[in-house]
């Protein structure tokens, strides 16, 4: 009933109106315009002290002198706004003015908020959107909690009021759902926690702790920070979070959290207040030797020179916004005169601190009477003080980037303009209405200049400006004089690579000490060695075990091992990969040349023994042993061991082709001949009846085809090796696994052993057959010799074949080139040279008369 009520009345009004509830927030400063800019700063200092109350310490909050920093800001703020209603190059025949609230507390900002949007009247309606002088923005608070913010952004979001940060830096603020008109010219924390991340990993910091408070700036924060440290490969060993103004076990806790840790490094991600309280107490305790990681909100505080443990934050390192210069702004500054300004009592107030008087004679003071006619430059004050213009050059910023937008809003020209069909805005009717803001928005949201001190102003569609961040390094002057020195530049303008710069000798690290401290869980992990990971433990906790044979790890950290080309083999510290020994027998080396030399004299001497046989060519122990026989087999002999060296030096497709077939072919040469030898010899002295027809059958001509028949079928089958599957060069890596044997492989293992297998079987039938021979006359027999020859041929062969197949390498080679020397040196000395001893020593020997001579019978 009591809403029908309601209904009724506001029907018989005839119109909705809205009544102004309680006082509106007057302005601390203010200046009429064609565009209106509002401010909020807060002129107090916030404090707090520990005071025992019935046995307990408690936190006392208490508000206590004036913030310069906050009064620097605004009258930046009235500098910015005077040097643009001065220059016509930025909206021509335009002014702007502005509204600068002196808001502490929530209330007070709400008020503050209402008044620009509404005006200062109490009943406002419906025809109206709202009373308000032009205002188009504000710019502020210096406060980045998401509570403050949210608050504000409920409060102007129906109107699309347009709200400008030069400090409030959570990520949170990011989100154009919650905050659609939002704006600023500091960069969001999201770049600062990332920066930090990169830092931390460039001093190879990979086990660190991480403190905050507990309000969204701390807490949103030291999130990002650990996200991006995680991607980096950072570990957080333990996170804290505690209030200045909380209970004091909070306190305790992140100090027990501190001591007891093995990391070294301290990432603090909050207010310098929080940092006072956290470094007096370790100081109490002396906890010192560690390297803090600051955020901006401490890093450049000048308050912290006052702290009881100032002397643990030397060598601190963080980000913070580049530092800048305005020109004039000083010089506005020293102007400063309570006319000015002769509503503000916060003007009175800080002249009266500053000049230590009082302005009006009838307060009851102590202090001398002034008339505000005083100079201020002398005065050295905060302020005053623009050497470092850090956050007061983002309120600089966000002015111009409000008169760009403005600018850009009234020079616009009709059918060229952003909107529907071309249209611009009308300049004329701009107030704080969903109808017109969000035809500001557009232009703030799509500015683009550069200052006149040469930065480049712009956002994102966040809202976001690009982040430029000073790395700063806490330096001790003298024992209470802290000092700020920049040591680096972080720039997400620039490629990912040249992000972050740093000058490393400019740093003094923590404890005044001039080397990187380290903190890790587990030492780096030198190449050589991999990663494994301890059970239950963070990621940065690990053991360092070396690769495994065959594999190696060539950077510091490495997770994995990786394992070498098939050619390639470790180092001794399996950290590189080398090209593995190739191993074969070579000329160069002792063996290969003793061997060489074996081979070169063998067939010396066969062409010496050649010689001599062919100078008594006409002697009858020449001629009775068939010297065309004898000569084929000198010559066979030197094949012999000239075929031998076919197996030193690196195996190619034509020696390993040649090496057994060569070999193969000239012995069976040899043998051929031995066995023609000793079959006309045993067929001689068997034939016994003077008319038989045997010898027809191994006459000279015979022999020689014996010997060519037999030497054919060692040819066939060598052709048909080498058509089949002939030899070729093979790199065996399976007997070594740190060197190569480049052999000869077989090919067709059947080949091989063929060709063996005919030596052999040509050999066995001449064993034979000499042996048969056994009990012919002396002179005339050369079975013995054969016999011995082929003894030894055997004896050679037999050992031969289990050293080939267990000797490696070059050894195999070896062993077989010593069975070929061996088997031809048997053939040589047994055959030839009793018959060069008795042609060069015993000549009376080698007469007709002397060989016919039958002796008894030789028992074997």
């Amino acid at each position: 009933r009591n809403q029908l009520l309601l209904l009724v009345l506001l029907i018989r009004r005839g119109a909705l109106v809205c009544r102004l509830q309680g006082k509106a927030q007057p302005p601390e400063f203010t200046k009429a315009g064609d565009f209106v800019t509002g401010f909020w700063f807060c002129s107090c200092y916030v404090h707090s002290r520990s005071i025992r109350f019935c046995a307990n310490e408690i936190n006392l909050v208490v508000f206590s002198s004036i913030n310069l920093r906050e009064f620097q800001f605004a009258q930046t703020m009235i500098f910015a706004i005077e040097e643009i209603n001065q220059n016509p190059a930025i909206l021509p025949n335009h002014t702007m003015g502005y509204k600068i609230y002196n808001s502490c507390g929530m209330s007070n900002i709400i008020r503050s908020a209402l008044d620009l949007v509404n005006g200062q009247e109490e009943i406002i309606d419906e025809r109206n959107c709202t009373n308000a002088d032009n205002a188009q923005a504000v710019i502020g608070h210096s406060a980045s909690a998401k509570k403050t913010l949210s608050v504000l952004s409920k409060s102007l979001f129906f109107f699309l009021f347009l709200q400008l940060s030069h400090f409030a830096t959570c990520a949170c603020l990011s989100n154009r759902e919650v905050f659609p008109s939002f704006f600023r010219t500091i960069p969001s924390d999201l770049y600062q926690s990332r920066a930090l991340a990169k830092l931390v990993k460039h001093f190879r910091w990979t086990w660190v702790g991480a403190i905050s408070n507990k309000n969204e700036y701390g807490i949103n924060g030291i999130a990002a920070f650990m996200k991006a440290a995680q991607e980096e490969g950072v570990c957080i060993e333990y996170y804290r979070a505690f209030e200045q103004t909380g209970p004091l076990h909070e306190l305790a806790k992140v100090v027990e959290s501190v001591k007891y840790s093995t990391s070294k490094v301290i990432v603090a991600f909050m207010s310098h207040r929080e940092v006072d309280v956290l470094v007096t107490e370790l100081f109490k305790q002396n906890i010192t030797g560690l390297q803090w990681v600051g955020s901006d909100a401490w890093i450049t505080e000048d308050a912290l020179t006052s702290s009881e443990g100032n002397s643990l934050l030397v060598g601190s390192l963080g980000f913070t916004v580049s530092k800048a210069q305005i020109p004039g702004l000083e010089e506005h500054m020293r102007r400063l005169r309570p006319s000015q300004f002769p509503d503000s009592q916060f003007v009175r107030d800080l002249w009266e601190d500053t000049f230590d008087c009082v302005l009006n004679d009838t307060a009851n003071t102590q202090r001398k009477p002034c008339d505000g006619f005083g100079s201020v430059q002398t005065v050295e004050s905060y302020f005053t003080t623009v050497s470092e213009l850090r956050f007061t050059n983002n309120v600089y910023k966000s002015v111009y980037a409000v008169s760009h937008a403005l600018h850009n809003l009234v020079t616009c020209e009709e059918g060229r303009g952003p909107f529907s069909n071309g249209s611009c805005a009308d300049a004329g009717h701009i107030q704080p209405c969903p109808a017109s803001s969000f035809q500001v928005l557009h232009y703030l949201q799509n500015i683009n200049f550069t200052t006149n001190q040469g930065e480049r102003v712009t956002f994102d569609q966040n809202g976001d400006s690009p982040a430029r961040y000073e790395l700063v390094n806490i330096q001790l002057v003298t024992s209470r004089t802290l000092h700020v020195a920049t040591v680096g530049i972080f720039d997400s303008n620039l490629p990912r690579e040249r992000q972050f710069t740093l000058n490393d000798m400019k740093i003094v690290w923590g404890g005044g000490s001039h080397t990187v401290p380290v903190s890790v869980c587990s030492e780096s992990c030198p190449p050589g060695k991999h990663k494994a990971l301890q059970k239950r433990k963070h990621i940065c906790c690990y053991d360092c075990v070396p690769c495994a044979e065959g594999e190696i790890s060539n950077i510091t950290d490495s997770m994995d091992c990786f394992k070498c080309p098939i050619d390639y083999w470790p180092n001794a510290r399996r950290d590189v990969c080398i090209l593995k020994e190739i191993e074969f027998l070579s000329y160069a080396e002792l063996m290969g040349i003793v061997l060489t030399c074996i081979c070169l004299i063998g067939a010396m001497v066969t062409t010496a023994i050649a010689s001599v046989f062919f100078h008594f060519r006409e002697t009858p122990i020449v001629r009775a042993n068939n010297s065309e026989l004898s000569f084929l087999l000198l010559f066979s002999l030197t094949l012999c061991f000239l075929c031998s060296l076919t197996f030193i030096g690196r195996p190619t497709q034509w020696s390993c082709m040649l090496r057994h077939t060569a070999f193969g072919i000239t012995f069976v040469l040899c043998i051929s001949c031995v066995l023609g030898k000793t079959l006309v010899v045993l067929m001689a002295f068997r034939a016994t009846l003077p008319a038989s027809n045997v010898m027809k059958w191994f006459g000279p001509a015979q022999q020689r085809l014996s010997v060519l028949c037999l030497t054919f079928i060692q040819v066939v089958i060598c052709i048909l090796w080498l058509t089949i599957n002939p030899p070729f060069p093979y790199k065996n890596m399976n007997y070594y696994k740190e060197k190569i044997i480049l052999e000869c492989a077989l090919g067709s293992p059947v080949g091989f052993w063929a060709v063996l297998g005919y030596i052999g079987f040509l050999a066995m039938l001449c064993f034979v057959l000499a042996f048969l021979a056994r009990k012919l006359p002396d002179n005339f027999n050369e079975a013995k010799f054969i016999t011995f020859s082929m003894l030894i041929f055997w004896a050679v062969w037999i050992a031969f074949i289990p050293a080939y197949v267990s000797s490696p390498g070059k050894f195999t080679v070896a062993v077989e080139i010593f069975a070929i020397i061996s088997s031809s040196y048997g053939l040589l000395i047994c055959i030839f040279i009793p018959k060069c001893y008795v042609i060069l020593l015993r000549p009376e020997q080698n007469t007709k008369s002397h060989i016919m001579v039958r002796t008894k019978d030789i028992q074997y």
